[in-house]
């Protein structure tokens, strides 16, 4: 009898204290994901990568034919690289490409320290020129450029694409590496100088080999945007200065062969070998940040 009045005492208790009412209540449910969002990203990704592989399907073709597939060949390959126009029209990009993502690079780097470290008045002046220069249409910006050359008096060479190629590059180059240096942890630089390092020579031996995987994935952006430029290029490229995407262009208009497609694939395997590149030297320039911060 004890143990039974034990036993319905306990229970009394237990109820009072934990009510069960409140334990039977259903889990909540996760959340639904729409069953249209499946068919949106395949229908986006279809979008993106269709005509990439169209492009890519027919400059193998054996025909001289953009609908009828006559057979896979490399001849489109041969004749694009046998053309004497399009190799030195290659050369000439690749060579604005590489000047320009040096001078980005430099001018690029030191444009970050200054708005990250700068007097506050300068760099909120200086973010919003930066604002400005990134969301103002690329049209516009070539035109500017065009009439400044043209009232100054400077030609139309090989070094005014660099230096509209330049300001095209730079705004996106100091974003990236500035995005670095605010995590950047200043610590470490002022114990180099407790060391004895001057200043310079503490952004020299310290916070320059830290942010390098971000410096070389911002070059690495630099030079997809400036060989793959065609606006600017178009703009204030004189005679006998022809990129190659002014050359594919000034191709289209005379009739469009498989050759071009050979051209476009090409350059889109350089490109994504260049951003396969630029994306883990990011990756690795985010772990060394991390590393560097204190405990």
């Amino acid at each position: 009898m004890s143990a039974t009045l034990t036993d319905q005492r306990d229970s009394a208790v237990q109820s009072r204290t934990f009510p069960w009412h409140v334990a039977r209540r259903p889990r909540p449910r996760q959340f639904d994901r729409p069953r249209f969002l499946v068919l949106v990203s395949v229908f986006t990704m279809a979008l993106l990568f269709v005509p990439v592989v169209v492009v890519l399907l027919y400059s193998f073709n054996g025909t001289n034919s953009l609908v009828q597939f006559g057979g896979f060949s490399l001849h489109w390959y041969s004749s694009a690289l046998g053309n004497a126009s399009i190799r030195t029209s290659l050369w000439t990009s690749l060579e604005i490409a590489l000047v320009t993502t040096a001078l980005s690079a430099v001018v690029g780097t030191m444009l970050a320290f200054g708005l990250e470290r700068g007097s506050r008045r300068m760099v909120q002046v200086s973010d919003s020129a930066l604002v400005a220069r990134l969301v103002a249409p690329e049209t516009a910006t070539a035109i500017a450029l065009l009439l400044l050359f043209t009232q100054l008096g400077i030609g139309l060479t090989r070094t005014a694409v660099i230096a509209g190629h330049v300001a095209l590059c730079l705004p996106f180059v100091a974003v990236v590496i500035r995005s670095r240096v605010a995590g950047l942890n200043r610590e470490v630089e002022e114990a180099a100088m407790d060391l004895g390092c001057t200043r310079l020579g503490a952004m020299r031996l310290v916070a320059l080999p830290l942010l390098w995987p971000a410096i070389a994935g911002a070059s690495m952006l630099a030079f997809v945007l400036s060989f793959d430029d065609f606006v600017t290029s178009y703009f204030i490229s004189g005679v006998g200065v022809t990129p190659l995407p002014v050359l594919i262009y000034s191709m289209l208009r005379f009739g469009v062969t498989p050759a071009v497609n050979a051209i476009g694939v090409m350059m889109m395997i350089l490109t994504m070998a260049v951003i396969a590149l630029a994306v883990p030297l990011l990756r690795l320039g985010r772990r060394r940040l991390a590393v560097s911060q204190p405990d």
